[in-house]
């Protein structure tokens, strides 16, 4: 990961202005279409975890931060009853919210982890709630810009903030604004830019270098804090910092590695202290024992069903194996090479490699998920969990984008095409999961006032 010198067509100013202005509006209009894409649609609650961080982020505007009493449990469940083909489904008595569970003092909490409700409620407060993922998408689109352009150079930052913006699971999730995962997803990646960005900034001052550093962990504590399995990402990014600076990657400061370090551990204490005096243990959550289990058994059956599911949703992840598969194919030609252009090859690899541990950190844990080990689900209810990879693998395919047609203007129009192409397999696959969230199981359809419903289809309605 050592610094090298940009080529040298790369160094020209004048063609480096007028380029940088072309790669700045490519990265802006790619998130604009996502925006556009998502806002257009009408929005519903689609699953039972959407109805239950509704209700979450609803009583934190209330001004119950924590846990609520019986009495408010079952009167926010009223409140938010759940409407399912234009019946209002209204809780037992005693009842709480959907998918919220009762403390044994008593209280009542969502069996989710509680991160998101607080990265959410200042916007549910203000009445713009769907602008709640957009924002952290923002914010990814943020750090991947900044962290591809340091690492590829010229339309580097926008080819990953366009690849990003372009998957059908980032315009779906980000259309779901009750659902935590496209806002988790884009704070990884806002991290992931970030500490890219301090790791090869050899030139920035050590004061930069450390408080960049040091939101991109705040980022990634943030994500795992809203889902506890993206601890495995938090521990990738740990990993990666304490290697760039035992081998002095980028000259790496110290003390500017020893400020993530305590930033780490206090976020784990704090979450450890959170769920003695919330759940009852520093290791215990809101989910029953039993409820949540990740087991080899169910590898199989993953690796039967979720790759169709992940390439409607994610259809990228072919080019970021490509990608990563380049990456090692140019190390091992450069090898013998000798210069700069070993050491560029050197550097890849290194980002290369820390990138696909993010990458199959996430989706190694999941493929042992045994909830997904089913062939009834639908992409929608499948590919959420696969998410928070998705910045690793739009800087891997960025890679791919940039270092392979050299030339500039080739890879503006290569960049331009590939994202095109890639908005038009998203909005198909959003399309598709948007009207058939359960496969057949369930259609969407109109409702009063401009509003849509969700109504058994043909598959629900057939005998057996």
């Amino acid at each position: 990961m050592t610094a090298v010198a940009q080529p040298p067509e790369v160094a020209r100013p004048a063609a480096r202005t007028r380029w940088d202005v072309a790669e700045v509006c490519l990265a802006a209009a790619a998130f604009a279409v996502l925006c556009v894409l998502v806002l257009r649609a009408t929005p519903y609650l689609v699953e039972p975890d959407d109805y239950a961080y509704r209700a979450s982020i609803v009583a934190m505007t209330d001004g119950h931060l924590f846990t609520v009493s019986g009495a408010q449990a079952h009167a926010l469940a009223e409140r938010l009853a759940p409407v399912l083909g234009g019946s209002r489904l209204g809780p037992r008595p005693g009842d709480g919210p959907v998918q919220w569970v009762r403390l044994p003092g008593g209280r009542w909490i969502s069996e989710k982890d509680p991160g998101y409700p607080y990265l959410a409620v200042a916007f549910q407060a203000l009445g713009v709630i769907r602008l709640a993922p957009l924002f952290y998408g923002a914010l990814a689109c943020l750090g991947l810009y900044v962290g591809g352009r340091r690492w590829l150079g010229s339309f580097g930052g926008a080819a990953a903030v366009g690849l990003y913006c372009s998957s059908g699971a980032a315009i779906l999730f980000a259309w779901r604004d009750y659902m935590p995962t496209l806002s988790e997803a884009s704070l990884i990646a806002a991290g992931t830019g970030a500490l890219l960005w301090t790791v090869l900034a050899a030139g920035a001052s050590t004061r930069r270098r450390t408080w960049a550093g040091l939101a991109g962990f705040v980022a990634l504590e943030a994500a795992t804090f809203s889902r506890y399995t993206n601890i495995v990402v938090l521990g990738c990014a740990v990993i990666a910092a304490l290697v760039a600076w035992r081998l002095r990657a980028g000259r790496l400061p110290g003390s500017a590695v020893a400020w993530w370090l305590a930033s780490v551990c206090v976020f784990g204490a704090g979450v450890a202290i959170f769920d003695t005096l919330i759940y009852g243990g520093p290791l215990r959550s809101g989910y029953r024992p039993g409820e949540i289990t990740f087991s080899l058994g169910a590898l199989d059956a993953n690796l039967r069903y979720m790759p169709a599911h992940l390439i409607q949703a994610m259809p990228m992840l072919v080019l970021g194996l490509a990608g990563l598969a380049g990456i090692a194919i140019t190390w091992l030609r450069g090898r013998r090479a000798g210069g700069q252009r070993a050491a560029a090859a050197r550097r890849d690899l290194a980002v290369g490699l820390a990138l696909a541990a993010c990458w199959a950190a996430v989706w190694g844990l999941y493929a042992t998920y045994t909830w997904t080990a089913d062939p009834s689900l639908s992409t929608l209810q499948a590919a959420r969990f696969y998410v928070p990879a998705l910045g690793a693998i739009s800087l891997l395919v960025a890679w791919l984008l940039v270092r392979v047609p050299r030339r500039q203007p080739l890879v503006a129009i290569t960049t331009l095409a590939v994202v095109a192409a890639l908005f038009g397999l998203g909005g198909w696959a959003f399309h598709d999961m948007y009207q058939h969230p359960f496969g057949s199981q369930f259609v969407v359809v109109p409702g009063p006032g401009g509003t849509v419903e969700l109504e058994p289809g043909p598959a629900a309605a057939s005998p057996g």
